[in-house]
């Protein structure tokens, strides 16, 4: 299909309207954001007349933009504030990290990413957003030097929580993770009640790319 000769606005608009009927998406503040950040403009050309299709989609270097529905509930799970500090685990594509820096708009979003092409790739997509900034590095280890932060979001899958991510959580702060084996996981809210007691909350089944660090096997 030529993406160019169907409606564009009225696909994403479709789009939105499948999230909100089936509760994947609920306050004005993701819908917005939602809205404003055209998924096409985050997918490789060969998919674009897929993009506004609830699966996940192929975008190179074995790594995937998820599926709508997940990136609006994840997002919704979190309850970004306008101030918040988040701190993202796995780039690429750069489409969950334009969302929140819709909603986190006095904020900051750090966002690791361990393979360099897309980091290239990424921050052309992401120019606009001075609130995002792009770091290399191992995702199992967030990024200390900013730490602690409001908000998680992973978009990987390693199969348990990872403790330097738990530790870099604010108290009092949400977690949202896939958690699990290669083909099948849970997606869990973490909650920080104090500094050694952590609330988990599983929303549903799901499937990620596995979370890849440079210094353990997952």
């Amino acid at each position: 299909m030529d993406v160019l000769k169907f409606d564009i606005e009225g696909a994403k608009k479709g789009m939105i309207q499948h999230l909100i009927k089936y509760n994947y998406i609920k306050s004005e503040k993701v819908i917005s954001a939602m809205l404003k950040v055209d998924r096409v403009n985050f997918v490789p050309k060969e998919y674009m007349a897929d993009a506004y299709s609830d699966y996940p989609l192929s975008i190179g270097f074995k790594q995937t933009i998820s599926a709508p529905s997940i990136v609006g509930l994840m997002t919704e799970v979190l309850d970004i504030r306008e101030n918040d500090k988040i701190l993202e685990i796995g780039c690429g594509s750069g489409y969950q990290a334009a969302i929140l820096a819709e909603i986190a708009i006095k904020g900051k979003i750090y966002t690791v990413e361990r393979i360099p092409e897309l980091i290239e790739i990424t921050k052309e997509k992401l120019k606009k957003y001075n609130n995002i900034e792009i770091l290399p590095g191992d995702g199992y280890y967030g990024y200390k030097e900013e730490a602690p932060y409001d908000k998680i979001i992973v978009t990987a899958a390693p199969v348990e929580i990872p403790g330097p991510l738990i530790e870099q959580l604010k108290t009092g702060g949400k977690m949202v993770i896939p958690v699990g084996g290669r083909y099948l996981q849970n997606l869990i809210l973490a909650e920080k009640i104090s500094q050694t007691k952590i609330k988990k909350t599983i929303l549903c089944g799901c499937t990620f790319v596995p979370l890849i660090s440079f210094s353990k096997k997952e």
